[in-house]
């Protein structure tokens, strides 16, 4: 019987043991789309209690605690004790046996805090103790520390358009801080013209981009100049969270038609809103190509689905589902428009249902060419980033694309503690290279292997958004 998570956790053969401990394991990360918060990068932030590090904000963990039955207080109050909250998390983690949760906890406690014990309410006692004095003392946990200690090399963090980015340039002017912090434009409240918000958002942007907006046109051409801002300071990609790609193409008169109606409070249809959002995303589309900036897609995700718990705790707070829309007809559409002009950008396409794969990996061979790996099948994402989702992610690709070009795992992530996410990822990319390999369906070469583990690991990312 193997040790629990021992060195050779989740390495199965010989070969992905030497795959990880020899290629994978020391590589530098580059976690190129997460949702740290800039202003505690700047700060240096230090957590006072594992509480604070680990439930302060991560819905993944409030999801499997609700599951537990555990009290709303306990999960999002404000005013419950530390350990309370964090005794709760023990109850549920002892319970989250097969939930990647289980192994993400244990590796954190592992990696950052040499604690092998499996967190349970036995030992949740003296667990809360160590971590919290660690956190005291040690200077590794700091933000900085962190990023140090884990060859963090650089992060994507998702940014809104009209955010005036002061926090990146505080990093960057910082001597010698340890990683890259790169913004990510993500235009989300832009395109959201069917949302009660969307003209207050229409007058930030209008104030951010310094110009007044009066149409669609106008939102174009204030979101490309705030792009053009985010360029100046380092930003590498785009972000776009959609259920499926919009392909309702309209003239630009129709579209402005449809903005002014908006404007003056009517309620828009369903075509409608497509247009708009078809309109705005293709055109850019076409500035990233033109940048050089790639757009990341992400499919199928139903949103705050509990109506009560929205009102009471807003979005993000546990309450999102795999979606089960088609996807097909309408991404092909979009691309296939952007095609014709020669303005496909760098493209990433993730869903958080896996029924999805097939459809992404074959579409995306149709808009390949210039660069390896052009159009990416993104890493499982999500309620699919556990073990049987990465191996069914890049098994899919493998057998539709070329694994080797895959720019590899992100954390989207909101906690600092989340980077043992990308060991996790790397031990199980080893495993199906090793087990391959020994089973002579790919040839045994060391160095060829190895070229590979690392490539996907942390050079193809490199090498495909710093050009």
């Amino acid at each position: 019987m193997k040790q629990f998570m021992g060195e050779n956790f989740l390495l199965q053969t010989k070969t992905a043991e030497m795959l990880y401990h020899e290629f994978a394991k020391d590589q530098p990360i580059f976690d190129y789309h997460c949702h740290l918060i800039p202003q505690e990068i700047a700060t240096d932030k230090r957590f006072t209690t594992i509480t604070d590090a680990w439930l302060g904000g991560d819905h993944y963990k409030w999801r499997a605690m609700r599951s537990n039955g555990i009290s709303e207080e306990l999960i999002t109050g404000k005013e419950a004790d530390p350990f309370d909250k964090f005794y709760a998390w023990a109850q549920t983690i002892e319970n989250a046996l097969g939930n990647p949760l289980y192994h993400w906890t244990h590796l954190e406690l592992q990696r950052y805090f040499d604690i092998h014990e499996p967190l349970n309410t036995k030992s949740a006692k003296a667990i809360y103790e160590e971590t919290n004095r660690r956190f005291a003392s040690d200077a590794n946990l700091s933000v900085t520390g962190i990023m140090k200690q884990f060859k963090v090399y650089a992060v994507g963090t998702t940014d809104d358009p009209a955010d005036d980015l002061a926090f990146h340039q505080n990093i960057a002017s910082q001597k010698d801080f340890p990683a890259k912090v790169l913004p990510s434009y993500r235009p989300d409240k832009a395109l959201a013209i069917e949302k009660e918000s969307f003209i207050g958002y229409v007058a930030l942007l209008s104030k951010a981009a310094s110009m007044e907006i009066h149409s669609a046109t106008d939102v174009v051409t204030a979101l490309i100049a705030r792009l053009d801002f985010f360029v100046a300071h380092g930003c590498k990609a785009s972000d776009h969270a959609l259920v499926t790609a919009p392909a309702v193409f309209r003239s630009e008169s129709e579209v402005n038609a449809i903005f002014g109606k908006k404007l003056a409070g009517a309620t828009l249809n369903k075509e409608e809103v497509e247009a708009y959002k078809t309109f705005v995303l293709s055109h850019l589309a076409r500035a990233y190509a033109k940048r050089d900036i790639a757009m990341q897609l992400h499919f199928a995700a139903i949103r705050d689905n509990n109506g009560r718990m929205f009102k009471l705790l807003g979005p993000d707070t546990g309450f999102d589902a795999s979606h089960d829309k088609e996807i097909a007809e309408g991404l092909s559409a979009f691309l296939s428009a952007l095609s014709s002009t020669g303005d496909v950008p760098k493209t990433i396409l993730y869903s958080l249902n896996p029924k999805d794969y097939y459809t992404l990996g074959s579409l995306m061979g149709c808009y390949q060419g210039g660069i390896p790996g052009k159009i990416q099948l993104g890493s499982a994402w999500w309620f699919t980033d556990h073990k049987d989702g990465m191996e069914q992610q890049m098994k899919t690709l493998g057998n539709l694309g070329l694994l080797p070009r895959f720019i590899g795992m992100l954390t989207d992530s909101r906690s600092f503690l989340s980077y043992p996410r990308h060991e996790y990822f790397r031990r199980i990319l080893c495993n199906i290279l090793g087990t391959w390999a020994e089973d002579g369906e790919i040839p045994s070469d060391r160095e060829m292997l190895g070229s590979v583990v690392k490539n996907i690991s942390f050079e193809n990312a490199k090498a495909y958004f710093e050009g």
